[in-house]
């Protein structure tokens, strides 16, 4: 049976040291580029939200870091060239373990998809 998390910190602190510290290290860098969201748990993983609605994941595995989903970048060929090495399947980033993460690219990404839902919520 899979665990449930009530929280961010219980979903984070059940990790080994080494992806606690990168989920940490993303955490943070997501949080500082979404103003006015609220962290919560939703379909079992870390999730930044605005008025209920998703605006980020981000999850833990093994030997990777996953932030979902990826933002529209129609107008920006440049993210988009910067993403391409982390894509994994349709909407996801893939950030492995041992490697410098790239926090000024995931604080793009998630401040993409805050202007996009912020765009859709009325």
């Amino acid at each position: 049976m899979a665990t449930t998390f009530a929280t961010v910190d219980e979903y984070v602190e059940s990790f080994p040291p080494e992806v606690r510290r990168t989920l940490e290290e993303v955490r943070a860098a997501i949080r500082v580029v979404v103003p006015g969201t609220e962290e919560r748990i939703s379909y079992g993983i870390p999730t930044f939200t605005l008025g209920g609605r998703y605006v980020v994941y981000f999850s833990g595995w093994k030997r990777h870091v996953s932030v979902y989903p990826i933002p529209d970048v129609g107008d920006d060929p440049g993210l988009e060239r910067e993403l391409k090495p982390h894509m994994a399947g349709k909407g996801t980033l893939k950030f492995a373990l041992g490697k410098p993460i790239p926090t000024a690219l995931i604080q793009r990404v998630a401040a993409r998809l805050l202007e996009q839902r912020r765009a859709k919520t009325p």
